[in-house]
């Protein structure tokens, strides 16, 4: 049997990016590290890891080998927590990816209440506007807003997301309103950061729209500051503008057309038998915050 201790060593390297933050982590010398590493690979027949002088990366065995890994980890420690009767205390580190803009404005906000509730966990949050490797990048868990489709993942809705058409005050006087969906053509459109089509529910089903405009950015807050200075209208969703419509400063356009209803905030993580205390605390935590209508939203 393969010793667990080598798959630990094996799993912390992948989730630090290197032997020798991983054995730092571990307490063990970067030697013994990669002398670990060539027992698995030796005792399993085939290479888990590239190595260069400046970074691994995994092989395709290696991927796959990873990814089932966790979930015997996973269960050890869901084990162990049980076994100790902590099964409400956690400890160590939660490793989070989240979008930029949710992330700042939703996420780091409420994150003091929740370290005080639990001061033996340690949370690293990384920001990106891209779609984060859960697994390859060593990630406990990711927050995303999309229409999910990836079967391998296991997913929680925490809360509906609604994204509206948005102009400012100042536009709509100096342009005017759009009175239907035709008027956008002759209309400035902030296209979306990531360039995804504008998918759109109305009066007659669904639509989608490929907005062209002269602002060609890769940050969502850009288009989002855009808006607000009154350069076009744009599809943003009320967690990111809700504070703006409230105090005037953004107005609805076309209200009978709304983004599509199929994309929702959630989180996801590894599919595996025993979920970690730490993920299982943090999603009830904001699932709890956020609820069925979230605060951005009342």
């Amino acid at each position: 049997m393969t010793n667990l201790g080598d798959l630990e060593v094996f799993a912390r390297v992948i989730a630090t990016g290197s032997m020798s933050m991983a054995a730092r982590d571990l307490g063990l010398s970067p030697a013994v590290v990669s002398k670990r590493i060539k027992r698995l690979e030796d005792r399993l027949g085939t290479r888990l890891l590239q190595r260069t002088t400046r970074q691994i990366s995994l092989t395709e065995a290696g991927q796959g080998f990873h990814q089932r890994i966790l979930a015997v980890l996973a269960g050890i420690e869901e084990a162990e927590t049980y076994a100790s009767g902590r099964a409400s205390e956690v400890s160590g580190t939660l490793k989070i990816s989240a979008p930029t803009s949710f992330g700042r404005m939703h996420i780091a906000p409420h994150l003091k209440a929740f370290m005080d509730a639990h001061p033996d966990l340690a949370i690293q949050l990384v920001l990106s506007d891209e779609f984060t490797d859960i697994v390859g990048g060593g990630f406990d868990l990711a927050i995303r807003i999309a229409e999910l489709t990836d079967s391998t993942l296991v997913a929680k809705r925490l809360a509906p997301v609604r994204r509206l058409l948005c102009a400012s005050p100042d536009y709509i006087t100096a342009h005017g309103m759009p009175r239907n969906i035709d008027d956008l053509k002759r209309h400035r459109c902030l296209p979306a950061h990531n360039h995804d089509v504008w998918r759109l529910e109305g009066p007659k089903g669904t639509l989608n729209i490929r907005p062209e405009g002269m602002l060609i950015t890769n940050s969502s807050e850009v288009i989002r500051e855009a808006v607000i200075a009154g350069l076009g209208i744009a599809l943003r969703s009320t967690w990111d503008i809700g504070e703006e419509l409230k105090t005037g400063r953004l107005v609805q356009v076309l209200p009978a057309y709304e983004g599509s209803h199929n994309v929702t905030l959630s989180a996801v993580y590894p599919s595996r038998q025993f979920l970690p205390a730490k993920v299982r605390l943090f999603i009830d935590y904001l699932a709890e915050l956020y609820g069925p209508v979230p605060y951005w939203e009342q």
